[in-house]
């Protein structure tokens, strides 16, 4: 007798090999993958052809981060059980993380839902690839069919949420389904993000000290040479960047995936030219009056170009996507059945919660200040403003998600403050009223900021659209089906078995002759017919009855594949029973 490493006492060396694998799939729920992994080894030593092992050495190796140790053994459990719809569904999750083999995860989980329609896990993996690709038409299609099998699943539903706010993946620069290795992609977004942000605060502050020079040093004909050094430094430091970039093919995709990398770039080159123009117009000796505005302007765009494309992109960031249906969704998830969706959820849904608050501030200013300029009645109408964000709260309230963000909550009422006080000043015309509103505004603003530098110097996910977080639960760990010793030696001694398979006409039968394999496959020799069906529809029912005791039958229910010549049936179910006898037939 001994203790295992999960403190259950029992005599260790007589476990069989699903107990061990009952046993690892015990410790990777109770989240130890280092003890589930020792104990999935134990079940492959006692049962080199037991699939369900090597699904879960696969999975221990993933939760560890060994997605090159994960591949080998997902690969030979779908080698064992080629009609395992958990084999091919945990080698597609480790396929998608291996460069260049994207298409094999797509094919293999596609191949998943074929065997199991009614599972809804590989919809969810297929709704996941689509996402990560950023197919969100795709991925709703996706999870929304999950979700018809399983209204309550977790996972579905975080990431539906994620479909719906139009969620990017941390790298949108990179296809997931491109040859090259995500790393090279990602060294050649980093080089141009660098040298776009280098060559426009360069210019930027050539601009600012050529002007300054110029206007009161009356340094002019000096400051002009200094500019046009700075466009000759920039050449070496364009070619310095360049050269970081290995990958130069798939530049114009990165671009066309990542609109935002795109526009940094173009504006950095357009900063250049404007500058360089800007020089030109200035070096002329009778510049004509006419010219004034034109300078101006291109100083302006050197300046000002990158804040106003920064301010552009918040504004597209916060208005992109639905975030009251993806609160609607977050709070329709089933917490109780996963932890970690549980987190997931909770940080989203603040996220979602930031971006509404966000949205209705956006809408608060120009409405605010139109009614300031024009017509202060109008003010009134910002009463209606804050309404989808409390509706947002209720949402999220309703789901269970309580805990707070405080500062969440204070900039919440700065902002409704807002509404109320200006709605107040534009009706009554109190100079006060006005004030508090306008006041409310600004401090909201002063929140945001503080509560953005505090998670930046703690480390953690801040208020907006890049801290929301996928769900991503592990998959391809449900038990395999096993055959007990009577349906084994039905099988051995039937002295007729029965093929059930599908085709376009509907059911058929035909007569067949089986085995069964020590691994629980079923191998059997069909009419060429059965077979052209079943390329069609690998799902059949195999019914054997037993000679020996003549009111047992058996029939199984699996996957069938051809192998040379014959099917290899993987069970997924199993049924047994018992003729009537005599006194039962009336």
């Amino acid at each position: 007798m001994g203790t295992d490493p999960s403190g259950t006492k029992g005599n260790i060396t007589d476990r069989s090999s699903r107990e061990w694998c009952a046993e690892a799939l015990t410790r990777l729920n109770a989240g130890r993958p280092e003890s589930a992994l020792d104990a999935a080894r134990r079940a492959a030593d006692l049962d080199p052809s037991a699939e369900w092992a090597y699904r879960l050495i696969s999975l221990a190796h993933e939760r560890l981060g060994r997605d090159a140790d994960a591949l080998p053994a997902a690969e030979l459990a779908a080698e064992l059980a080629g009609g395992s719809w958990s084999a091919r569904l945990r080698l597609a999750a480790v396929l998608r993380r291996v460069p260049g083999r994207w298409q094999e995860a797509v094919r293999h989980a596609t191949m998943a839902g074929r065997y199991a329609p009614e599972e809804p896990d590989p919809a969810v993996l297929l709704g996941d690839l689509a996402l990560l690709r950023g197919d969100h038409a795709q991925a709703e299609q996706s999870y929304r069919a999950a979700l018809a099998a399983d209204p309550g699943h977790p996972q579905a539903r975080v990431n539906l949420g994620l479909t719906l706010l139009r969620w990017d993946r941390p790298r949108p620069h990179h296809d997931p389904a491109w040859p090259v290795d995500p790393r090279e992609t990602g060294r050649a977004r980093r080089a141009l993000e660098v040298w776009a942000r280098q060559i426009r605060l360069a210019v930027a502050l050539a601009t600012v000290g050529v002007g300054l020079c110029a206007l009161f040093l009356d340094w002019g004909a000096q400051a002009q040479f200094g500019g046009f050094a700075v466009l000759a430094l920039l050449v070496p430091l364009t070619v310095r960047q360049a050269r970081r970039v290995g990958v130069w093919s798939y530049v114009p995709g990165m671009f066309g995936r990542d609109p935002w990398l795109g526009a940094a770039v173009v504006s950095a080159v357009v900063s250049v030219l404007a500058f360089a123009a800007w020089l030109l117009l200035g070096a002329m000796p009778a510049l004509p009056p006419t010219f004034d505005p034109v300078w101006a302007g291109l100083a302006g765009i050197v300046v000002l170009g990158w804040p106003a494309l920064a301010a552009v992109r918040a504004l597209a960031e916060t208005w992109r996507g639905r975030p009251l249906r993806a609160l609607s969704e977050f709070a329709r998830a089933e917490i109780a059945r996963a932890g970690a969706a549980e987190r997931t959820m909770g940080r989203n849904v603040r996220v979602t919660l930031w971006i509404m608050l966000a949205r209705t501030w956006s809408v608060l200013v120009p409405l605010v200040g139109g009614a300031l300029a024009v017509e202060p009645g109008t003010a009134v109408a910002a009463l209606l403003v804050p309404y989808p964000m409390l509706r947002g709260y209720l949402r999220a309230r309703d789901g269970g998600s309580r805990g707070g963000d405080r500062w969440l909550l204070a900039a919440t009422g700065l902002v409704v403050l807002c509404a109320v006080a200006c709605a107040a000043g534009g009706a009554s015309g109190s100079a006060w009223a006005w004030r508090t509103g306008t006041g409310a505004l600004g401090a909201a603003v002063l929140l945001f900021v503080a509560r953005a530098a505090l998670t930046w110097w703690r480390g953690r996910p801040g208020p907006w659209r890049s801290s929301l977080l996928m769900c991503d639960l592990p998959m391809g760990s449900a038990p395999s089906v096993a055959l007990d010793t009577e349906v084994r030696q039905t099988f051995s001694y039937a002295r007729s078995i029965v093929l059930a398979y599908g085709d376009s006409l509907g059911p058929r039968v035909a007569g067949a002759v089986a085995s069964v394999t020590s691994s629980g496959e079923l191998r059997l020799i069909a009419e060429t017919e059965a077979w052209e069906a079943i390329e069609a529809d690998p799902r059949v029912a195999v019914f054997a009855a037993d000679p020996l005791q003549r009111r047992f039958w058996v029939e199984v229910r699996g996957i069938a594949l051809a192998d040379s010549d014959v099917l290899r049936v993987t069970p997924k179910q199993v049924l047994v029973g018992e003729f009537p006898g005599r006194h039962q037939r009336r």
